[in-house]
This record gives structure tokens, sequence and C-alpha cells, in this order.
């Protein structure tokens, strides 16, 4: 080894050691006969001291040192002088009085600070990514992720888990997503898929008695990504025979509970996690993956509105549809050009308006476009429906369900952020629980599965498949946290018969099921077990773990929004002779008409 310790290793009773570090240059200080140098490697940081009286030779090769040099140093560890210790590093009690000093390697200068946390364009990070991961943040959430996943081996490996690698080159089948695709050279003019999860592949693993298995998995999505998704990502994956719902959901929760006990930078708000169901969920907060971390609920005000002056309201609560209300506190100040972006954002969700009530903070009066229309009982009815106190705000929005929940949950979101309550250092789980099997609406005749087809329904709402299909609730469960889904899974369907029914809502005939699935369906037929899983996302269970507001930060090398990797410069152009080897051919995409 050409080092006897790392740069982190070293403490006061290393005093009197001679010892070897090798690493980089993190800083170098010239004080004139003495130089400092910061030296750092992946563990931390040690002071190693040149004094040309000591070591002229070294001091001659130090003179040449500069930030981000591969450095080897051989000296003494030696107790800091009398007020020079740094309480702020591990290290920060001693010194290496160095003998001898080899440079290993020169190094250009970065096009950013390695050694500081200042802000650094992403375009310029990600193209000199491994530089990026040179830096101390990025080096604890890559160790902080490697912590996580060692936890979660442990954790289930003690359960009586086994870990079963699945291939990630398979066969393209629906699953909601656009799949990647890897055109077969053997086989010309047929193509593997990228799995987009190993569901299939875990069900069939139960089919072959394995109980209970997990793996590490990578994922393939070719989809459009938003500023938060990445086209390939990492889940634990996890499937379990002979279990009903509660059994995975106890088991998952206890999991996150020791996890982010062990290696959280962020604590847990409760070791309790709230099972909503889905109704209950969108209803209070007008989403299935609410922010518990603060309130703000969404309350309905139609049974107040319905009769009043306000002519809106009233049709719209005779024609069935919901009025509905978030109090922002301490909003009553809003500028007109503030509450017109409000307005914007829910026009950008579908409303045709927003309606406003502001509570003057001395006189506790209400002002507002619309407060005219109610009455002094309506408008105490309001302020009490919502808790509002003087100096809020209170927004109410009115049309079809889906709209007003969309709307005030983008506004309770966005008003969350103004404040500063997702701010908050704590990590909020809950459970979403009672989903709809099938998506609101026909398309195109046919229901659409609000997970996926394998989603078992409630065994007591099975009758109603044939009655009523749209009133039927799934064993399906979310787990979310601070607002994101971090985890989804089902009890799968394992009888055939009710795999059939399912497959003729949706649209499916036997035969185009078979010709998709055929695997898994006569898998089914060799005596298939209860079952049930969930896949927990890596990627976004770190960052939240890291306080890091974008999965990318916990990434090792990822794409950018656009699904492009700035480093290697992919996807990029391949060879013409690749292309023939597969009987491909580019196809000129047309020009536009001028």
């Amino acid at each position: 080894m050409l080092k006897t310790h790392s740069c982190g290793e070293l403490r006061r009773e290393h005093v009197g050691q001679t010892v070897t570090l090798a690493g980089w240059v993190n800083r170098r200080r010239d004080m004139g006969g003495v130089i400092f140098i910061d030296l750092r490697d992946r563990a931390g940081k040690t002071q190693a001291v040149v004094d040309s009286g000591r070591t002229p030779e070294g001091f001659a090769a130090a003179e040449g040192i500069r930030s981000e040099y591969v450095v080897q140093v051989t000296g003494v560890v030696s107790p800091r002088p009398e007020g020079q210790v740094n309480a702020n590093l591990p290290t920060g009690e001693i010194e290496v009085l160095v003998d001898q000093v080899v440079i290993l390697n020169t190094a250009k200068t970065t096009p950013f600070l390695i050694d500081r946390d200042d802000t650094v364009d992403e375009t310029t990070r990600l193209r000199y990514r491994y530089l990026d991961l040179r830096r101390e943040r990025l080096q604890r959430n890559l160790m902080l992720r490697h912590n996580a996943i060692k936890f979660i081996r442990d954790f289930l490996a003690e359960r009586g888990f086994i870990e079963i690698e699945t291939p990630i080159l398979f066969k393209s089948t629906p699953e909601g997503a656009r799949d990647y695709l890897v055109p077969s050279r053997v086989h010309p003019g047929k193509f593997y898929a990228l799995p987009q999860s190993p569901q299939q592949l875990k069900q069939l693993l139960m089919v072959a008695g394995y109980e209970r298995y997990f793996q590490i998995a990578r994922c393939f999505r070719d989809e459009d990504l938003r500023a938060d998704r990445q086209p390939e990502f990492t889940q634990l994956d996890m499937e379990m025979s002979f279990v009903e719902r509660d059994d995975i959901l106890n088991l998952v929760e206890e999991l996150m509970i020791g996890m982010v006990q062990a290696v959280s930078l962020v604590p847990l708000a409760s070791t309790t996690f709230a099972r909503l169901s889905y109704a209950e969920a969108t209803e209070r907060f007008g989403t299935d993956r609410p922010d518990l971390r603060y309130g703000m609920e969404l309350k309905d005000i139609s049974d107040i509105v319905g009769s009043s002056a306000f002519r809106v309201f009233a049709e719209n609560v005779a024609a069935g549809k919901p009025v509905k209300a978030i109090c922002a506190p301490g909003c009553a100040s809003y500028s007109r050009k503030q509450l017109d972006e409000l307005e914007g954002m829910a026009r950008e969700q579908g409303a045709k308006a927003l309606a406003w009530l502001a509570i003057q903070p001395d006189s506790g009066e209400m002002r507002g476009p619309i407060a005219k229309f109610f009455t002094v009982d309506q408008l105490i009815a309001i302020t009490e429906r919502l808790d509002a106190q003087p100096g809020d705000l209170i927004l109410i929005s009115s049309d079809s369900k889906a709209i007003v929940h969309n709307v005030l949950s983008t506004l309770r979101t966005e008003l969350a952020r103004r404040l500063g309550y997702t701010d908050k250092k704590e990590l909020a789980f809950a459970w979403v629980i009672d989903f709809p099997l099938f998506e609101e609406g026909l398309e195109d005749g046919h229901f659409a599965p609000s997970h996926h087809m394998f989603t078992a329904p409630k065994p007591e709402h099975i009758a109603l498949l044939d009655t009523d299909p749209a009133a039927v609730l799934s064993q399906q469960y979310d787990l979310v946290c601070n607002g994101f889904e971090v985890a989804g899974g089902s009890i799968r369907i394992h009888d055939q018969t009710l795999q059939a029914k399912i497959m003729s809502l949706i649209g499916f005939s036997m035969e185009q099921a078979k010709e998709q699935f055929g695997h898994l369906l006569e898998a089914f037929e060799f005596g298939a077990p209860p079952h049930g899983g969930i896949a927990p996302g890596i990627d976004r269970l770190v960052a939240l773990m890291a306080g890091e507001p974008n999965i990318r930060e916990v990434m090792a090398f990822p794409k950018t929004a656009q699904a492009t990797d700035l480093m290697a410069d992919a996807p990029s152009v391949v060879l013409p002779r690749q292309l023939d080897e597969l009987q491909l051919a580019i196809k000129e995409k047309p020009a536009k008409a001028s």
C-alpha cells in the first residue's frame, strides 16, 4: 500500500508514530520556510507540515505543489501547537511533521473549487462529474447511500429474504411508461426491453417458491422527464408469499424506521406512520402524496356557501360540484401581484378563476372581491371552518372535484414553500391505502388500472367487478414522505379466473394477454401462492435522508433533465457498421413545411 493510514484516521493516540499518507492536496499555504498542506482522501483531511529546516528536499518538492495534486507524505504524527487545534476537524488535534514528499501526479486548475461548497452551475458540475464527486457534499451523500443499502441488505437477510438478480434484457410488455428497446443482432428485427421494474419476474419467483425475495434493482423508463426524474433509477424490489397487506406494511415500516435512525441526516417526525385511505388523503390534502409536516388542509365549505348570493358557488353546489378552501396563515397582506401569481397557478391546474378572502389583521374584517356576497354569519362560519385568524388569507376553488383538488394541492405546496414550512428538517412518513382499482372514466370503453393489471381488488369488492367496477377498491398501498411517493406496491392477483376478468375489463382479450404475458399466465396454472410486494425508490429515499432537494445529488453519474450525460456526451451517434450488424437504418425526419 502507498499509505499506512487514511487522511481521516489519525488522532491524538497516534502521536509519535511514523505514518505515510496519500491523497489530494485540498489546500496549500506557504508561510515562508514552512508549507502547510491539507491532504484529503475519501475518509477526511489531515494537516501536513513541511518545514525547510526538517526536510530541505521535501520542502523543495512542496514548493511546486498546487491544489488537487496527488501527493504522498511520510512523517511523524505530532500534537498541534497550543491555540492551533481545529475543533471542527476530526483530525484537528494533530498534524504530520513531514520528512518526505512524493508528487504522485500533477493536476490542471479545476473549473470550480473542490474544497468549498460554493454554488456551481449544474451543467459544469455534470460535465466534470468526477471532480464534483471529490467534494465533501457528494462524498457524504454517496456514503449515506452505501450505508442505507447495506442496512437494507442486512435487515432483510436477518428476516429470511434472499437477494436474487433478474434479467436486464427482457420482453417488452405494456407497463405504463415507454420501454427502452435493445435491438438483437442475433435475431434481426426483434428487440429486448430494459425492465421498467422486475414486476413480472418477482411474481414468477413467488410461483417458483422463494417466498421472500429482494434485490437492489436497476430500472429504466423512456418517458418525458421532469426536473427530478431519471431515465435509469434504483429501487428496492421486494416480494413475499403467503402474506396479507398489513404484513408488508408493518415490515416496511420497521425497515424505514430502523434505516432512518441508523443512517439518516434528517430525523423522523414520528415512529408512528399514519395510514390514510386514498379518499381521505385526497379530500384533506388534494393529493395522494400529502406532505404531513404542516397543516393548511383543504376544507369543504359547500354547505356554507351553497345558499349564498355568490351565484357561481350556489350553482356549482346545486350541480354537485364542491367548494373547498385552504387558509394561508399571515398572508392577508398579499399584494395584487402576489394574488395574481396564485391565480395563474390555479388556472394552470384547470381552474377558471381563484376566489379569495383576506382577514384584516387589525379589525378582523373581510376584504376581497367576493366578500360582499356573503352574510356576516356565513363569513364567520367560513373562518371557523378553516380556523382562520386575523391576518390570514383564505383561497377558495369550486369546479369538478379533480380540478379543485389539483388547484388547492398546488397552492398548498407553493404557500408552504413561501412560508418556510417545507424547510422543516424531519421525515414525515404515511401510508396511503384503499386506492380505486381503476382510473376514473373509461378509455375506448374500457377501464384503465390505477396501479397495474396484476393488482388484486379487496376481497369484499370482487363481486362489484360484475356490477360496478368503478366502485372497486384495490389492495394497493403507497408510502409517502414529505410530499413524495417513496414506495408503491400491492397484493397481487394469483387466481387465473380473477386475472382473466381484470384483463377483460381493461380491454385485453385472452389472446392479447397470452401474447404479452403468456409466461406469467402459464406460470399461474402451476400453483401460484397468494403474494404481494412493494418497491421503495432508493434514489428518492436517500435524497430525503440526506436533506437534498434533487435525486441527482445522491447519484454518482446522473443524467440531465433532458436525459443526456454531459460528461460522456451520451446518447451519441454510433458507427454505420454497428447499425449494419443490427440491420437497422436511421430514418431522416421529414423537414417541416415552410
